[in-house]
C-alpha cells in the first residue's frame, strides 16, 4: 500500500469489515471474491502494522 493512499486505522478497519460482509454474500463472483480477498489481506496487514507500532510506542512510554 503506497504511503499517499494509506487510510487511517479506523478507516482501514471499517473497509475491512465491509469487505468481509461482501465476501459473505453468496451472489458474489469468484473474480470479485479474489479481488476483495486480496484487498482484505492488504488492509489486514496494514492494521496489524499500525497496532504493532502503537504497542511499541506504549512499551517505550512505560519504560521511561
Amino acid at each position: 500500500m503506497e504511503e499517499k493512499e494509506r487510510p487511517g486505522f479506523e478507516e482501514a478497519l471499517k473497509e475491512l469489515e465491509s469487505i468481509v460482509m461482501k465476501l459473505e454474500n453468496d451472489e458474489i463472483t469468484l473474480e470479485e471474491s479474489v479481488k476483495l480477498y486480496e484487498k482484505g489481506i492488504e488492509l489486514s496487514k496494514f492494521c496489524t502494522e499500525i497496532l504493532e507500532q502503537a504497542e511499541l510506542r506504549i512499551e517505550q512510554v512505560n519504560e521511561a
